[in-house]
């Protein structure tokens, strides 16, 4: 309903008791009729409604039962579907249906609450593959196995012999933050190559580029201070270190190391290679802000 919608005509009165001058007020979705005297009223009178408030607090049972660590959201869907979920004791089979809180969600008979959101961020060594998968060997989630109990993922992915830091959540808005095409969440890379950089390479990859018609841009690129021009800098807003790769493969250069050193603000400092750290408040804050 739109803000106009829903007032009243406003008659004025003149000292001399005429009502001759009336002032009719409608919405924009109401088609106009002229009367006699040449002025708009709306075609059908309309009551005045409160618009409808929506609570910030409720959640749609899907996410609900999937933020439980049971299952992910598209098999919640499957197990609502199913009847195998009910709210306050009633079996709910609505998509899109909102838990209030308050309310006692059951699966299967089990009472499940939502995990907390959890944030931990990993210096991740060498040999470890990130994927939550099994049969993939040391994977990056026995490193973080002790961290929380709450259903935590890593966001992109570092290669098994890439090193550097390596964020964890089940926040679904952070996730998105860091997927998102146009913005992203820029992270910054010490790469070491087999030979020294070019300038003139240096230079159109700073520029941007194509491979097979895709545009591969990055943020930034540098020289390391005091080091050989095999050292690079490289900040960029993609999740996955494949780019990295596409790049230097693109201009001939073998890479010999990856480390990411910082992911927007959060960087290394504390945490020793193979250990983690949960994000304080003010770093959750200063991401989600970005």
């Amino acid at each position: 309903m739109s803000r106009n919608q829903g007032r009243g005509s406003n008659k004025k009165t003149s000292r001399g008791g005429s009502s001759s001058n009336k002032r009719t007020s409608y919405s924009r979705g109401n088609s106009p009729i002229k009367n006699q005297g040449g002025f708009t009223k709306p075609s059908q009178s309309t009551k005045p409604q409160a618009p409808k408030k929506s609570n910030s607090n409720e959640v749609r049972l899907n996410k609900y039962v999937a933020n439980s660590g049971i299952c992910s959201r598209r098999e919640a869907d499957v197990h609502i579907a199913t009847g195998l979920v009910s709210v306050n004791g009633k079996v709910v089979t609505e998509m899109g249906y909102k838990v209030k809180p308050g309310d006692e969600v059951r699966y299967d008979g089990s009472r499940v609450n939502p995990e907390q959101k959890a944030y931990v961020l990993l210096n991740k060594p060498k040999g470890f593959a990130t994927t939550n998968s099994e049969g993939k060997g040391r994977t990056v989630m026995d490193l973080v196995a002790n961290a929380t109990n709450a259903n935590i993922r890593p966001i992109g992915r570092l290669g098994r012999n890439s090193k550097g830091l390596l964020l964890f959540t089940n926040d679904d808005a952070i996730v998105k933050k860091f997927t998102n095409s146009k913005n992203g969440v820029p992270r910054l890379f010490h790469i070491e190559l087999d030979r020294n950089l070019k300038h003139e390479d240096f230079k159109k990859i700073q520029a941007g580029f194509k491979v097979d018609d895709r545009m591969i841009e990055v943020e930034e690129i540098s020289y390391i201070d005091g080091s050989s021009k095999k050292e690079i800098g490289l900040k960029i807003k993609n999740t996955g270190n494949t780019i990295i790769r596409t790049i230097f493969e693109h201009f001939n250069y073998d890479i010999v190391s990856i480390d990411c050193v910082a992911i927007a603000h959060l960087t290394k400092k504390d945490i020793p290679r193979g250990h983690w750290k949960h994000l304080t408040t003010q770093e959750l804050n200063n991401l989600k802000m970005l």
